[in-house]
C-alpha cells in the first residue's frame, strides 16, 4: 500500500525550511501532497494561484509530490485524498505544544497519524511570516526561499 502524507500550510511563501521537510519526509513516505490551506480570515501576500504555481514548478515532474489546495479541516482533506499521515515541522518548543495538541485531536477524530520532523538548525529562524515582512519592505529574501 502506498504511504501518503499531507503537508499542510498556507505556504505564503514556501521557504527552504518547507523544502527541507518535504525532501526529508520522502524518506518516510511514498508520496507527499503539499496542501495549501485556504483561510478566508488570513491575509496572504501571494495569491493562491501564485503559490500553487511556485510549488508545482519547484518540484517539477517529481511524481511523488503533488500540490493541491483545500478549504476544510486538514484531516477531512487528508481522508479525501487517501492520505494516512500528516507531516508537520517543528522549529521550537512553542511549535511542539501547538502541533501536539492538534495531532492528538486529529488522531482522535480521524485516526490519521501526524509525524513531525524537527527543522534543521540552519533553518529554525526562517518562517513565512518573517519572509512576508521582509518582502513587504522590499528586502532580498533569496536566501530564505527556494530558487
Amino acid at each position: 500500500m502506498k504511504k501518503t502524507a499531507v503537508f499542510p500550510g498556507t505556504f505564503d511563501p514556501f521557504t527552504i525550511g518547507h523544502l527541507s521537510l518535504v525532501e526529508r519526509g520522502l524518506q518516510l513516505v511514498d508520496e507527499i501532497i503539499v496542501a495549501i490551506g485556504i483561510n478566508p480570515h488570513k491575509k496572504t501576500f501571494f495569491s493562491l494561484n501564485q503559490r500553487i504555481e511556485a510549488i508545482s514548478k519547484l518540484f517539477g515532474q517529481d511524481h511523488r509530490i503533488k500540490t493541491k489546495y483545500y478549504d476544510c479541516l486538514t484531516v477531512d482533506f487528508a481522508k479525501s485524498v487517501g492520505a494516512q499521515f500528516i507531516l508537520r515541522g517543528i522549529r521550537s518548543i512553542y511549535d511542539f505544544e501547538y502541533e501536539k495538541n492538534i495531532a492528538d485531536v486529529n488522531r482522535k477524530i480521524s485516526g490519521i497519524e501526524t509525524f513531525v520532523l524537527f527543522t534543521e538548525p540552519e533553518h529554525t529562524h526562517i518562517s513565512s511570516t518573517i519572509v512576508r515582512e521582509l518582502l513587504a519592505y522590499g528586502k532580498d529574501v533569496s536566501e530564505f526561499i527556494p530558487s
